[in-house]
């Protein structure tokens, strides 16, 4: 980030906004960083990306923006401390349950860099090798397989989002 805004919150005494922009809170607080940022560009009428211009054209706006900001940081921390408990929490619980209940999580993604790793190297190597011509897997399908999964298990939200906006923003 920053090191300017960094500075500014550390000149006014904002010791929770430069903490979390210093990624000083958390070890992997990408999220909380990400969240900081929003809501000091939201308090300051701009967006993230274009916060350090308004910095440095307006600096009395993001003073204001980090003061807000400040006020809300022991929640903003306590909901993504809970948010990290809640992942741990699920993770135990599926550990607790029969084997298949977590494993196809892990064996999908071997399968699938196992399938792409086929099509793209191994496949014209035994090809070559060989001499023969084995057929590859169509890459539209490769690469549909690939997205379903992804957006099952790396983004089910956004597909559960995107289903509701389909059908009208009814639930």
């Amino acid at each position: 980030m920053s090191a300017a805004l960094i500075a500014l919150a550390t000149n006014m005494g904002a010791p929770l906004v430069r903490a979390a922009l210093e990624r000083r809170i958390g070890s992997a607080n990408a999220g909380l960083v990400t969240d900081v940022l929003a809501r000091i560009a939201g308090n300051a009428g701009t967006t993230p990306p274009e916060l350090e211009r308004v910095l440095h054209d307006n600096e009395p706006r993001v003073v204001d923006a980090i003061r807000e900001t400040e006020a809300m940081m022991p929640e903003l921390i306590a909901l993504y401390a809970q948010g990290l408990e809640g992942q741990f929490a699920m993770l135990q619980a599926e550990q607790k349950g029969p084997w298949w209940g977590w494993a196809w999580r892990p064996f999908m993604m071997w399968l699938l860099a196992f399938l792409w790793l086929w099509n793209i190297v191994i496949l014209h190597v035994a090809n070559a090798y060989w001499r023969i011509a084995l057929p590859p897997t169509d890459f539209t399908s490769l690469l549909s397989l690939t997205g379903i999964y992804m957006a099952l298990y790396m983004g089910g939200h956004t597909l559960k989002d995107l289903a509701r906006v389909a059908r009208g923003g009814v639930q």
